[in-house]
């Protein structure tokens, strides 16, 4: 395992665990299974930055589907017309935490976000009550997938609370929520895969840097050069 953290640091965290395992090999003259070096490297937390295997949804008996509303028209007028929502994972030490947030279409900002321990309803549950509190008259159309927050009666009873319409992706496509994934993207290659996070603090504390960093300094070209929070101040 000691070896494997240098060849993963030596190639900037680039190897999944069939390539670490020719190097592995290599280096030890041994023919080792690559089971067995998948399961070391999680053991010692590396993984490859690219090629990463898809989220694992839990299965569950969705307690309310809605349609696909959204249908990929991702530009939006006004600032609080169309929100997209997710979760993501990241991994401390070896532990793992959960990001969930909320992206608005107009200006690309993000709205609200709760890290937490657990992937539950919970954690999404946070996340668009910190959302409707900043709405002052507006009904968001917020669109998320079909994970099992999602569908649940506590998720749709905010909605309705809020005369907010849901659209939800098509079971498979997580191109319908595209925006929401371009900027997971953009979070972990600009912050998370450049660091090792041991500790819970250190990852919430990062990521707190980044979305303030996101939200009011990251300029951007398709916004006239200005950051999301600016854009959106223009407007108001």
């Amino acid at each position: 395992m000691q070896e494997m953290k240098i060849i993963h640091k030596n190639v900037e965290g680039i190897y999944g665990y069939r390539r670490m395992t020719l190097n592995i090999n290599r280096k030890f003259d041994q023919t080792f299974n690559e089971k067995r070096i998948y399961r070391l490297m999680g053991i010692a937390g590396i993984q490859s930055v690219i090629r990463r295997k898809k989220k694992r949804y839990k299965h569950s008996n969705p307690q309310h589907v809605a349609e696909n509303f959204l249908n990929r028209e991702f530009q939006a007028e006004n600032p609080n017309e169309k929100w997209v929502t997710d979760v993501t994972e990241f991994k401390y030490g070896f532990k793992k935490a959960y990001l969930s947030a909320i992206l608005d279409l107009y200006d690309g900002s993000i709205v609200s976000y709760v890290l937490g321990c657990s992937n539950n309803n919970k954690l999404v549950f946070q996340t668009i009550d910190q959302a409707t509190k900043l709405l002052n008259g507006d009904h968001p159309l917020i669109h998320s997938d079909r994970g099992f927050q999602y569908t649940s009666h506590g998720f749709k009873r905010r909605i309705d609370e809020a005369k907010m319409t849901h659209s939800m992706s098509r079971v498979g496509k997580c191109i319908d929520n595209g925006p929401m994934e371009s900027f997971w993207g953009t979070l972990k290659c600009e912050k998370y895969y450049l660091h090792r996070y041991e500790t819970f603090e250190e990852l919430k504390k990062a990521i707190d840097e980044y979305i303030y960093f996101y939200n009011n300094e990251r300029y951007q070209e398709r916004l006239n050069g200005l950051s999301p929070n600016e854009y959106r101040a223009k407007a108001a």
